[in-house]
């Protein structure tokens, strides 16, 4: 097992941790999973809608993303997923996936069989429980997505998921008090906004201008979060930080 996968899970066995008291057992099985690393390059597909999954997937490094697409083959974003991201643990029990996941960057994966997962799961009610919690606050990320398309302007959209991916990717240990780096293009941002590309830079540009944000090639920096906060409207209630951080 590498470093980097040994990281990743003891990072996520402390986040099931703060959901539920584990017992040695829990932790035991669940470090015992038959994870097996795999690499997807920028664009894969890690799961393809209208397929049946043989694997969830860990992810230890890079980006992916989730969507839909329409019948004209227009492309709405869900969600953007980040290391420690458990993907797909709704593949263990739905016997079809209704929607795509493909790697925004290059992706490092642990796979584990679905009939691990829900061996997993029959032997071990809390870790169960815990897992359960990951799918309930990706569909609390959904609820907001909608809300953040239908009823927030472009400035407010686009400086909400800034302020998303800045809480999430210092969660994941990719971002620091002075920014990160966002390898999304404005393509990305305008699928995952319903604005179009030309609507997504405009809008990033005054962004700037007001001060809000600070661009450096793809490294975005906030002067002042509780301005950006403001302008986004944004509440991390969704995110439901206390189920993925240690309290302090």
């Amino acid at each position: 097992m590498s470093g980097s996968l040994q990281k990743v899970l003891r990072a996520m066995l402390q986040k099931f941790e703060l959901r539920l008291p584990l017992t040695d057992a829990d932790r035991e099985a669940l470090l015992a999973l038959p994870f097996t690393p795999r690499t997807f390059e920028p664009g894969k597909f890690l799961i393809r809608e209208g397929t049946s999954a043989a694997n969830s997937a860990l992810i230890v490094s890079g980006l992916a993303y989730r969507h839909k697409s329409t019948v004209d083959g227009d492309r709405q974003i869900l969600s953007f997923h980040v290391p420690g991201d458990f993907i797909d643990l709704e593949g263990s029990l739905l016997a079809v996936a209704d929607h795509n996941v493909q790697a925004l960057t290059r992706c490092e994966l642990a796979l584990v069989p679905t009939g691990a997962v829900r061996q997993l799961m029959t032997a071990h009610p809390l870790l169960a429980q815990a897992m359960w919690v990951d799918t309930l606050i990706d569909a609390s990320i959904f609820r907001e997505w909608i809300v953040n398309v239908g009823q927030r302007d472009a400035r407010s959209r686009i400086a909400h998921i800034l302020c998303e991916f800045a809480c999430r990717l210092r969660l994941a240990g990719m971002a620091s008090a002075k920014g990160y780096e966002l390898p999304v293009t404005q393509e990305h941002l305008a699928d995952a906004t319903g604005l179009t590309t030309v609507h997504v830079s405009r809008t990033l540009m005054t962004l700037e201008r007001e001060g809000l944000v600070k661009r450096q090639k793809r490294f975005i920096s906030i002067p002042d979060w509780e301005k950006l906060k403001q302008a986004a409207g944004f509440n991390d209630l969704y995110l439901h930080l206390d189920q993925v951080q240690a309290r302090t």
